[in-house]
């Protein structure tokens, strides 16, 4: 696994989690990490970084690892706290809309970092299919939604939120296309 740190050490953990924090929203802006920028930001030395992350395509591919995972796999927690349809929203305002925007930044740091994309999650796809088919499932066992939705289309549907810009009013443009979309999703 790459930046994989020892499950015993707490300070390790939370310097490993700081850095990949400070690496997330440097991505939002640029292409380029410098290691030494990230180290100030997460109050910690430049050599920790590199232990944790020793080249930059290492921490570019735990960045995208991190983000991906992390929007994947708050779906049940959603679903457990909030309606099948404000679940939805929430997922796809909070964690799709700022993974699409992470991942403009990711895909050129990727193309800068390594000419190997195949390092990457090669079932990236079809989690974010499967989550967005447990949203549908969880809306249509509610009524909100029609039963006969194709998970893949409404995924195509949200792929307008990779134009979304960090620089704009992104969470107003997000709440636009998710009212947008969910009347064409929604039971008449």
């Amino acid at each position: 696994m790459t930046g994989s740190v020892s499950p015993r050490r707490a300070d390790t953990r939370r310097n490993h989690e700081r850095i990949l924090a400070v690496a997330t929203e440097s991505l939002l802006s640029s292409a380029e990490l410098s290691f030494n920028t990230i180290a100030k930001k997460a109050e910690v030395g430049v050599g920790t970084v590199y232990r944790h992350f020793p080249t930059p395509e290492a921490l570019i591919l735990a960045v995208y690892e991190r983000e991906f995972r992390h929007m994947v796999d708050v779906v049940p927690r959603l679903l457990a706290e909030h309606p099948p349809q404000e679940a939805f929203r929430r997922w796809t305002s909070e964690y799709l809309a700022h993974y699409m925007m992470t991942k403009r930044g990711l895909a050129d740091a990727m193309t800068v970092a390594t000419k190997s994309p195949a390092k990457l999650p090669a079932n990236a796809y079809e989690a974010l299919v499967e989550a967005v088919s447990v949203l549908v499932a969880a809306n249509v066992a509610a009524g909100t939604v029609r039963s006969d939705l194709d998970p893949q289309t409404v995924l195509r549907a949200l792929g307008g939120l990779f134009y979304l810009s960090p620089a704009e009013s992104w969470r107003e443009q997000t709440a636009d296309l998710v009212d947008l979309l969910w009347r064409g999703m929604r039971k008449d």
